[in-house]
C-alpha cells in the first residue's frame, strides 16, 4: 500500500462540513483515511478578492497508482458540486495530490509532489500536524522545515 497526502481546501457554504464530506467520500473510493489534521482558516492564495478558506490535510493509504488516483479526487469534487470557475478562485471543494510515496512525477496530467506546496502556508500548517518529519522527496527538508522557511510558523 502507497502512503499518500492529500490537501483539502473550501471556502463556500459549510466550508468545515464539505471538507469533512470530502474526507468520507476518499474512504467511499479506494482510500483509506488514516490521519486527519484540524481544520485551519487560511486566507485566499493567489486571488485575495474572496471569502477565507477551511483547509485540512489527511494522511491516507491506496492501492490505486498516481494516474488513476487523480481522476478519483476530481470525480468527488465533482460529485460534490465544484464547478470550473477562475483559477485559484473560490471553490466548494478542492483536493489536491501531494504526495504519494516519495513518487516524483512530473508531466502535463500529473505533477507529485504538488510543486506549490512548499510556498503554501495553507497547505504546509495542516501537512505539519499530520507529518512534520515527513521528507520531500525532491527539496529533502521535512514539511516542519518547509513550513518554518515561510517566516510565519512556529512549529514545535
Amino acid at each position: 500500500m502507497a502512503i499518500i497526502y492529500i490537501g483539502i481546501g473550501s471556502n463556500l457554504g459549510d466550508k468545515e462540513g464539505n471538507c469533512k464530506t470530502a474526507i468520507e467520500r476518499l474512504s467511499e473510493n479506494g482510500i483509506t483515511v488514516k490521519k486527519t489534521s484540524s481544520p485551519y482558516r487560511t486566507k485566499p492564495w493567489g486571488v485575495e478578492d474572496q471569502p477565507d478558506f477551511v483547509n485540512m490535510a489527511v494522511k491516507a493509504e491506496t492501492n490505486i497508482n498516481p494516474s488513476e488516483l487523480l481522476p478519483i479526487l476530481k470525480t468527488i469534487e465533482k460529485e460534490m458540486g465544484r464547478q470550473d470557475g477562475v483559477r485559484w478562485g473560490p471553490r466548494l471543494i478542492d483536493l489536491d495530490l501531494l504526495f504519494y510515496d516519495d513518487l516524483v512525477i512530473s508531466c502535463d496530467e500529473l505533477a507529485i509532489p504538488h510543486p506549490l506546496l512548499h510556498k503554501r502556508e495553507f497547505v504546509l500548517l495542516p501537512l505539519a500536524e499530520i507529518a512534520a518529519e515527513f521528507v520531500h522527496p525532491v527539496l529533502k527538508a521535512t514539511i516542519k522545515q518547509l513550513a518554518g522557511n515561510l517566516g510565519k510558523v512556529n512549529l514545535q
